[in-house]
């Protein structure tokens, strides 16, 4: 999607709209924290992308996990460690450690730019 005003929307309703196929209770509680999570991405690639001309926002569900990630064009990887977080990944951890999840980064397969994954198990 296109990196702009309207990026953070457009996340949530694409993830929102898939919710139905990947198992996710529209309006749960797990809902809530992924839709939260989408948002936090997004908002980081806003702030720290800003160059970027889209993010690549996917979900995928296998293994008994959720998994959302968002890539960028930007290839500084975030500082993940727990004492050098901002605001914005220390409630990333905290949502995914909710459901025994745990959130990482990595560089983009096949451009310059970073991937940031945030795994959940699904819930029962």
């Amino acid at each position: 999607m296109p990196v702009g005003p309207q990026a953070v929307r457009q996340a949530r309703e694409a993830v929102a709209g898939r919710f139905g196929d990947v198992g996710v209770a529209p309006g749960s509680a797990f809902a809530d924290a992924v839709l939260l999570v989408v948002s936090e991405l997004v908002v980081n690639v806003l702030r720290h992308a800003a160059h970027s001309p889209v993010a690549d926002v996917a979900i995928m569900v296998g293994a008994g996990q959720l998994v959302v990630s968002v890539a960028d064009a930007e290839p500084c990887l975030p500082a993940l460690e727990p004492g050098a977080r901002g605001a914005g990944l220390r409630l990333l951890a905290e949502l995914a450690a909710e459901y025994d999840g745990d959130v990482s980064a990595e560089p983009a397969v096949g451009y310059d730019g970073k991937v940031v994954i945030v795994r959940f198990r699904m819930p029962s």
